[in-house]
């Protein structure tokens, strides 16, 4: 997706994509940087809706998140999923993920995907794993795209595969674009496909950037480096 402040393609890296909690838009560092250094550096507002955090941010977060689950925004709805995984409470991170999913997250049918593919919070289910992956890719998930292609490759579906895998590369993804090369130096896609899938590749990837992100990338450097020091 696009960011809804500088209207850029969003970077496949999430880390440079943050939602903010008050309204759930994914907006990225170059304007959370910008919004930042507006303000001097103090009371943090949300680049799109203005809001003003204070300094109990935590407890701010998870009630702001809490009301947009209310309201089925789907990804509140993730992210919360996203968060009660990583803090081990697989069987609600599933139950979010269906839920985030049956309203049109590609991102949660993607983790619903992996989560059946690995048997993680979930028995291992082959069936349910090509749905979600499907359901994703369907979306525009990169990801889901390249893995839509490993499961046609594993099938013997080469050309499908072979499709697959230049949608998610024209998406940006590394993981596609190399698999296409490595592909070619084995003689199962074509030298024309590998070329016009790298040309739409690279153009992808330089959509993301921009001066301004160039320096929120900086300026989040210099901040963790402070961080780790004091």
């Amino acid at each position: 997706g696009d960011c809804p402040i500088c209207l850029l393609p969003l970077s496949l890296d999430v880390q440079k994509s943050p939602m903010q909690s008050c309204c759930s838009k994914v907006i990225c560092n170059g304007c959370m940087v910008a919004s930042i250094l507006h303000k001097g550096g103090k009371n943090y507002a949300c680049p799109f809706c203005r809001h003003e955090y204070s300094k109990d941010d935590k407890t701010e977060t998870d009630v702001n998140v809490m009301k947009r689950i209310e309201v089925n925004d789907p990804v509140a709805i993730r992210e919360s999923a996203i968060r009660h995984g990583k803090s081990g409470d697989l069987g609600t991170a599933i139950e979010y993920f269906k839920k985030a999913a049956a309203l049109g997250d590609a991102e949660a049918h993607y983790q619903l995907g992996m989560s059946y593919t690995i048997g993680r919070g979930v028995e291992r289910d082959a069936k349910k794993e090509k749905y979600h992956m499907e359901e994703a890719a369907i979306g525009g998930h990169p990801a889901a795209r390249d893995a839509v292609g490993v499961m046609e490759m594993r099938m013997g579906n080469e050309d499908r595969a072979v499709k697959h895998f230049i949608i998610a590369a024209t998406l940006g993804h590394d993981g596609a674009m190399d698999g296409l090369r490595q592909g070619h130096a084995l003689g199962r896609v074509r030298k024309e496909d590998v070329d016009i899938a790298l040309v739409a590749y690279q153009a992808a990837v330089d959509a993301t950037k921009s001066p301004q992100r160039d320096i929120a990338e900086k300026y989040l450097a210099e901040f963790e480096e402070f961080q780790e020091m004091s």
